[in-house]
Order: C-alpha cells, then sequence, then structure tokens
C-alpha cells in the first residue's frame, strides 16, 4: 500500500470511529508500527487527526465536537437522530453515552420533551441543556480526555443505582458474530453496566460501521432491543439483525 493510500485508510479509520489504535492499524495494514506513528505524525502536524500515546483521535471530535461542519457523515447522523428521537416519550428515564451521533440525536429532541437524561458525556450534556424542559443528571468520576466522557468505578455504581426506560448509545462497531465492539476500554464499562441498568437498549450507526470489529467486546446482539440506522429498516444489510430478534428502524 502506498503513504497516500496508507494515510487516507487511517483517516477514515480515525473518522469512522473517532480513535485507533497504532497496534491495530499496523495489523490491518500489514507495515511496522514504526511506520504507523510516523504516519500518524505526519497527519497530526498537518491538522488531520490528534495524535496521542498508542494511536490517534479524530481533531473533528477532540477539538469541538459542536461543530457542525466538522461532524463526520452528518447527514446520516442526522437521520439516526431523527429516527433515535421519535421514541423518546415524556417521563422517560435516559441513559446516553457520547460520541457525534448521540450529539445529532440531542439536537433532534422536540423543545416540548418532558424527560430525564443520564449521562457522562460533556459534549452531549451541553446539547441536551439547550432542551429548556429536560432534566440532566451529570455522571461524575475521572474524565477521559479522549472520549469527553466521565469513567472509573464510579460512574459505574451510580449507574448501577438506575432504573432508566431506555440506555440509548452510539456504537463503533457491530457484526453477527461479535456483537458491539469498541476500542476504548474505560469506557466499555460504562456502557456495559448501562446496558444492565435499563429496560431496553438502542444502539445508533451509521451503515458503515456495519459489519466491522474493534477488540474489545461491549454485549452480545441478544442485549440490543433497537438498531437504528441512516438505511431504510428493509434493506438486506440489516436482515441477519432482524433475523436475529432486533428491531431495526
Amino acid at each position: 500500500m502506498l503513504k497516500k493510500e496508507r494515510q487516507a485508510y487511517i483517516l477514515h479509520q480515525v473518522n469512522l470511529h473517532n480513535k485507533v489504535v497504532s497496534a491495530t492499524l499496523s495489523a490491518e495494514i500489514a507495515v511496522s508500527e514504526d511506520t504507523i506513528r510516523r504516519d500518524l505524525q505526519e497527519l497530526s502536524e498537518t491538522g488531520k487527526l490528534v495524535k496521542v500515546h498508542g494511536g490517534a483521535l479524530s481533531a473533528a471530535f477532540y477539538d469541538n465536537p459542536v461543530i457542525e461542519s466538522n461532524v463526520y457523515a452528518q447527514t446520516d447522523k442526522q437521520i439516526i437522530g431523527n429516527k433515535a428521537a421519535s421514541l423518546i416519550k415524556d417521563g422517560m428515564f435516559i441513559l446516553t453515552g457520547g460520541g457525534t451521533t448521540i450529539l445529532e440525536f440531542a439536537r433532534c429532541l422536540p423543545s416540548t420533551l418532558k424527560a430525564t437524561f443520564i449521562s457522562g458525556s460533556i459534549p452531549a450534556i451541553s446539547e441536551y441543556m439547550n432542551h429548556p424542559n429536560i432534566e440532566i443528571i451529570v455522571l461524575g468520576d475521572k474524565l477521559s480526555k479522549t472520549s469527553r466522557i466521565t469513567v472509573g468505578a464510579d460512574a459505574v455504581n451510580r449507574i448501577k443505582n438506575i432504573k432508566a426506560d431506555l440506555c440509548i448509545l452510539g456504537i463503533n462497531a457491530i457484526d453477527t458474530e461479535n456483537g458491539v465492539t469498541d476500542n476504548d476500554w474505560d469506557v466499555v464499562q460504562i456502557k456495559q453496566q448501562m446496558i444492565a441498568s435499563s429496560h431496553k437498549t438502542i444502539c445508533l450507526t451509521i451503515s458503515e460501521k456495519i459489519n466491522t470489529v474493534q477488540p474489545i467486546h461491549v454485549c452480545g446482539l441478544n442485549k440490543i432491543d433497537s438498531l437504528i440506522t441512516e438505511l431504510d429498516p428493509g434493506n438486506k444489510l440489516l436482515k441477519p439483525f432482524k433475523d436475529a430478534g432486533i428491531t431495526i428502524l
């Protein structure tokens, strides 16, 4: 793979998943980690991503996730956000994670909605604050600078005391064999407890992430009640998930 192609692949992966790991990229592209580190350094120097220890972050998500022009696949995420927002009813208690798809979901919520949102995602909380009738419960603990979400044992324990109507998660990867997977250990612990503490779990993802795998297991398909993408629910890409008993929206 030529350098230009390699760096294009890296940028696509970091925009798709918000975060990449050097070792994973090295295995996927079949080049040394030193080569990957040099690529990440060059891309960082031109402002296309943010290089961190062991990998890189999406520049758009890390620097200022609320700048709409920087959101990857924004139109698709707006479609997903509108679908998800239609499921929220007055009086609900909703646990949500973070990520740009969740931000688009938050922007789609009607101003008249009277519900309670529980989250440790700083960008998501900021969006919920724009809705006059939404109550917000902030989960406190250590803040992950890379994910802009609170993580750690205290946050997990707080979630254990919650019985939410819905858990709404933006996900990094999903396939029929591995279920939902991610690339951030601390965030996975939060997501797993949110799922356990909710009556129903709704996963939001652009279709590009379907049939992809990340290194850390979040949950099996049996834990997901609904899957929302930008696609028509009848799209053949979604049929295996429908066959697994998941409601497709």
